[in-house]
């Protein structure tokens, strides 16, 4: 009787194993159709300091001709001049 319960549950498993997979699969084909994975609601575009090259996100930068700047002190400096291999 024991022996019963045991393939039972192990048959219960297995099945449950079965429909998750089918489940993550057919997740990832709507994924596929639907081309690029939407963003998170509340995720943020990412942008990079002109001046120090931090990142931070869009909304918090400080943007000043064109560029991203990561405070007013950096947008108030400007963009940083570009640096060679051999410097820095």
């Amino acid at each position: 009787m024991v022996k019963l319960i045991v393939l039972a549950a192990v048959f219960a498993v297995v099945v449950l194993l079965l429909k998750n997979y089918q489940r993550s699969l057919a997740r990832q084909r709507s994924e596929s159709e639907e081309g690029a994975v939407q963003p998170k609601p509340g995720a943020e575009d990412m942008v990079r300091c002109a001046q120090c090259g931090v990142h931070l996100p869009k909304g918090e930068s400080f943007l000043s001709q064109g560029s991203f700047f990561c405070s007013d002190e950096h947008r108030r400096l400007g963009v940083a001049p570009k640096r060679g291999k051999g410097e820095g």
